[in-house]
């Protein structure tokens, strides 16, 4: 019903008021979520919101609405009736979920009012991101937030329904806002004093991309002493005091707990090596040294012979009465392995019997 009365009022030549805004265009990385949120007049507070797919807005489709119950997990869709702001998320992004999306309200029998946004997802690095989009902050604290950006143009940021905030013009609501650039395409935006005001939707420009972050200031707990460094999952939160001031930074470090940094193993790993190395050299030398020496012992023979004798005393019969004849056996034997010469020269060995 709503996209016929649309369809009238366009042939009639009648100009919709929107009484809807969010932001225009935003990139975001595949796999991950995306949170918009969509400011609206007090003349829609009971009214029915939802999103809506597609190029235009005659033939865009439903994906949730408030008044329904939304099971698939793909889309979330709530409503701060208080702040007059409705949020929509889009969890799990892949590339067909690249396309034209519209908040919109439901109005009975009247054209449905709405804005577009345009979410463009990539597998590489988006053009503009920040690693949170849910920041918390306490009263009295100073606030910085990065953001990371190769897409060129002016650098604002903004708060949602509000004005924007520039290098030259840097305050929102009274409030003083610090925009910087870093070496590497990044950006900080900082906020001095923080107050419950401070709290609400806002979003970082830069050139025809936005990207929006949700900050929530509550009071400092008075019985938790907030360490200098907390991490939590993949957001590093530090606390710094400094003249009396604290800054709270919000900057991505990356999941420390699951991640290994292996140029803190290469040098001792480097340097294990070397000693099982080392170690295996000269165990190796030594044991050629020991192998050497004992092969050197046990070559050692003698080169001659060793003559083996038995003498013996016998009578003489009839030549010789009464004189002693010394008979003599004399044979060559080679030296055994286990009989070591004593000299290079020969040996004589004899064993002497006398017989009367």
């Amino acid at each position: 019903m709503a996209h016929y009365f649309s369809f009238l009022l366009m042939i009639f030549g009648f100009t919709r008021i929107y009484s809807i805004t969010t932001i225009n265009r935003v990139s975001v990385k595949a796999g991950h979520s995306l949170t918009i949120p969509c400011n609206y007049d007090t003349k829609y507070t009971s009214n029915v919101k939802y999103l809506c797919k597609g190029y235009t807005w005659t033939s865009c489709s439903y994906e949730v609405k408030t008044n329904q119950a939304h099971h698939s997990g793909k889309f979330t869709i709530s409503d701060d009736k208080k702040k007059r702001i409705f949020t929509v998320t889009i969890n799990h992004l892949t590339i067909s979920d690249t396309d034209y999306y519209w908040c919109a309200v439901e109005i009975n029998n009247r054209v449905d009012d709405g804005v577009s946004f345009y979410v463009s997802v990539t597998t590489d690095a988006p053009a503009l991101y920040t690693d949170h989009q849910e920041i918390t902050g306490f009263i009295g604290d100073n606030m910085r937030i990065w953001f990371h950006s190769r897409n060129p143009g002016e650098v604002k940021w903004c708060r949602l329904g509000s004005s924007c905030a520039t290098v030259t013009s840097n305050s929102i609501d009274g409030k003083h806002w610090a925009i910087n650039e870093n070496p590497y395409d990044n950006f900080t935006v900082t906020m001095s004093e923080l107050s419950t005001e401070s709290s609400g939707w806002y979003y970082f420009v830069k050139g025809d991309l936005q990207m929006p972050v949700h900050l929530t200031v509550t009071e400092r707990p008075s019985t938790t002493t907030l360490p200098p460094t907390t991490h939590q999952s993949t957001t590093t939160h530090h606390t710094t005091v400094r003249e009396n001031q604290t800054f709270t930074t919000f900057k991505h470090e990356g999941k420390s707990s699951d991640k290994v940094d292996l140029k803190k193993l290469i040098i001792p790993l480097a340097l294990l090596i070397f000693i099982v190395m080392m170690t295996l050299i000269i165990w190796f030398i030594l044991k050629t040294h020991r192998q050497r020496k004992v092969n050197s012992s046990a070559t050692v023979k003698a080169e001659g012979e060793v003559t083996y004798c038995d003498v013996k005393y016998r009578r003489r019969t009839s030549v010789q009465a009464g004189s002693d004849v010394k008979y003599c056996n004399t044979g060559n034997m080679k030296v055994t392995s286990d009989q070591m010469p004593c000299s290079d020269v020969d040996v004589i060995y004899s064993s002497v019997v006398t017989k009367k």
